[in-house]
C-alpha cells in the first residue's frame, strides 16, 4: 500500500472525524431543538401520531433524547458506539416510517436520513482521537505486552 491508498492514520485524519463529528452533531441537535422549541412534546407527540407512529409519545421522547442527547455526544466524542448505534437506528425509524414511501431523492425522500444514519455509525466507530471518550479508561491505548506475558 501506498501514501495515497493505505490506512488514514495521524492527526490530520483525527481532525477530518472531529469535523465530522461536529458537523453531523449540530444537525442532529437542531433537528432535537426544533422538536423542543418549536414544538414542544406534544406538538411533536402530534406530529409522530399523524405519521403513524407507534406508542407517539415514547417515540416523541425518545426522537427528542436521541436528537439532543446523542447529537451532543456524538459532536464531543463522548460514547461514540453506542450514540452512533442509536442515532442510527432512529434515522433507521425515521426511513421506515415516514420517508421510504417517497423515495430516495424529492420531497420527503430518504436521502438525508439515510446519510445521516451511516455518518453516525460511522463515526461511532470511528470518531478520531480528538473525543472525550480518549479520557476515559476505555478509550485509553493500552501498552504492548511483552511476549512472555502474552504466552502466559
Amino acid at each position: 500500500m501506498n501514501v495515497l491508498t493505505g490506512p488514514a492514520k495521524g492527526p490530520v485524519a483525527d481532525a477530518t472525524a472531529l469535523i465530522a463529528r461536529i458537523a453531523v452533531g449540530i444537525v442532529f441537535i437542531a433537528h432535537g431543538w426544533q422538536k423542543v422549541g418549536e414544538m414542544g412534546l406534544g406538538g411533536t407527540t402530534g406530529m409522530m401520531e399523524g405519521l403513524g407512529i407507534p406508542a407517539p409519545q415514547a417515540a416523541a421522547l425518545f426522537a427528542i433524547a436521541v436528537e439532543l442527547g446523542g447529537g451532543a455526544l456524538l459532536l464531543v466524542g463522548l460514547l461514540q458506539p453506542v450514540v452512533g448505534v442509536l442515532l442510527a437506528l432512529h434515522m433507521g425509524g425515521a426511513i421506515l416510517f415516514v420517508h421510504a414511501p417517497n423515495g430516495l431523492i424529492g420531497e420527503g425522500g430518504y436521502e438525508l436520513p439515510l446519510v445521516l444514519a451511516v455518518s453516525a455509525l460511522a463515526l461511532g466507530f470511528n470518531g478520531g482521537r480528538f473525543a472525550l471518550d480518549r479520557l476515559l479508561p476505555w478509550g485509553r491505548e493500552r501498552a504492548p505486552q511483552s511476549q512472555e506475558a502474552v504466552a502466559a
